[in-house]
């Protein structure tokens, strides 16, 4: 969490679009579409195989957070 800020900090608007010129140089136009799917094809690759493993363990993830959330209360309540 402490990371993300500190990066956060340090990339400002002129930095980011120097970033962006610079892929949009290495890559080309029409290549950063193609990457960018691809990434998107990723992600729900990875979404797919962690539903899959809740599926597996047969773990309810609504009575997962069901436990949690009674468990923080009964903390609340002593």
């Amino acid at each position: 969490m402490i990371f993300n800020s500190i990066l956060l900090g340090m990339f400002g608007g002129q930095e980011i679009l120097v970033i962006a010129l610079l892929v949009l140089l290495l890559f080309g136009g029409t290549k950063i579409p193609q990457l960018m799917r691809g990434l998107g094809k990723g992600m729900n690759e990875f979404k797919k195989a962690k539903d899959g493993i809740y599926d597996d363990l047969d773990v309810d993830k609504t009575s997962e957070s069901n436990k949690k959330d009674s468990s923080s209360n009964d903390k609340a309540k002593q």
